[in-house]
């Protein structure tokens, strides 16, 4: 339930309910005698619309918040700045009734994590990290670079991208642009999603609510792989370093084994006699990134020592990232069941469930309640039972 996009104004609130809900912050403010930046926030009952009555205080964080961006686009001013001349003193710059609303605003917030496996963070040396900053007025923010390193003792966001427009679609469609030039590798990020959910109908309507993202299920998450087009293209662009792929009275063929990150598949390229050699040869015929709607993959032709297939298979559980084990749910010699929960592991603030492939026998157990453990490191070896 974390926050994703975030907007400014709020989609569906009339003048009269934010009146309102302005007026009980600078109350709660005024009542603790309250000095300095700060964010009073509310929760809200929508299911008959936003009305004043259904809305309720929820908390106050004496500071600005990660959306603070947002506040700042549709408003004009700068609130860190604000910040800090009112702890050095100073007056705020402007009276309540003098702030006004001014189009739309949007944040992203770009994580390190990996959607297609439960939006479980991933860390590593960022060896591509390309941002576009959304046309027409948008901003970035961010606190790494190319070459950084995502580590496992913080938050997993690596950045905001911002985007404001006249309407809420001119904001939605500069965020969309933005996060669909981005290009960040090989760190698993939300970028794909992020995409997919600005693209969603009920988004795009305004529709939304805390339920929306469960709700959409796997409509709104990319796939783990390339498209069987982008795969084949590939496979072709190899094939023509190979035979021919002869065959007695059939097309000739040839399997390619390609290696997509660190994932090995193989592709089936048939090629007639009319066509080859006339693939695309512009493309590359070795390793080489390739980028898709925010996803973006290291695909080149497969290398044995490079390959991490067979891992899953053969019943090993290594950890995802280094973090701390908080519970061990089984023991050696314990028969499982295929999604039966082993381990919990603690990393970057989220708690990760690591759970059985296959049905079998906890046939090695590397782990205990309250260690700490590194990157690939062997916790569990399930061992399939005939």
């Amino acid at each position: 339930h974390q926050k994703v996009i975030e907007e400014a104004p709020a989609p569906g609130m009339d003048e009269a309910t934010r009146e309102q809900l302005c007026a009980a912050a600078v109350k709660a403010a005024k009542a603790v005698d309250y000095v300095g930046a700060g964010t009073i926030e509310f929760i809200a009952d929508a299911r008959e619309g936003l009305r004043a009555d259904r809305i309720w205080f929820m908390e106050m964080n004496t500071r600005l918040q990660v959306e603070h961006p947002v506040t700042e686009e549709i408003t004009g001013v700068d609130l860190v700045e604000w910040q800090l001349r009112v702890a050095s003193g100073e007056a705020l710059p402007k009276r309540q009734e003098e702030l006004s609303i001014n189009g739309w605003a949007m944040e992203a917030r770009l994580y390190a994590e990996d959607p297609a496996k439960g939006f479980l963070p991933s860390v590593g040396r960022l060896e591509e990290f390309r941002l576009e900053v959304p046309p027409f007025g948008g901003r970035i923010e961010t606190g790494v670079d190319e070459g950084s390193s995502v580590s496992p003792f913080y938050d997993p966001m690596i950045a905001k991208v911002i985007s404001s427009g006249e309407t809420r679609d001119d904001a939605r469609l500069a965020l969309a642009h933005g996060l669909a030039e981005t290009s960040i590798w090989p760190v698993k990020n939300n970028t794909g999603f992020l995409l997919r959910l600005l693209e969603d109908e009920d988004f795009r309507s305004g529709d939304v609510d805390t339920g929306l993202i469960q709700r959409k299920g796997d409509s709104i998450i990319p796939s783990a792989m390339p498209d069987d087009a982008t795969l084949l293209w590939f496979a072709e662009d190899l094939a023509e370093l190979c035979l021919s792929g002869f065959r007695m009275n059939s097309p000739r063929q040839k399997n390619v084994r390609l290696l997509v990150d660190d994932i090995e598949t193989t592709v089936e390229v048939e090629v007639n006699a009319s066509n080859w050699g006339l693939l695309d040869t512009s493309g590359p015929m070795g390793a080489s990134l390739f980028h898709d709607r925010g996803s973006t993959w290291m695909i080149g032709p497969y290398r044995a020592s490079g390959s991490s297939m067979g891992i899953v298979a053969s019943g090993a559980i290594l950890s995802p990232m280094p973090g701390r084990i908080i519970a061990v749910e089984v023991a050696q010699g314990q028969a499982v069941t295929k999604g039966q929960k082993l381990i919990t592991l603690e990393a970057m603030k989220m708690e990760h469930s690591l759970t059985a492939p296959f049905d079998g026998v906890v046939a090695e157990l590397n782990a205990e309640a309250g260690a700490q453990v590194q990157v690939e490191a062997l916790l569990v070896r399930i061992e399939a039972v005939e």
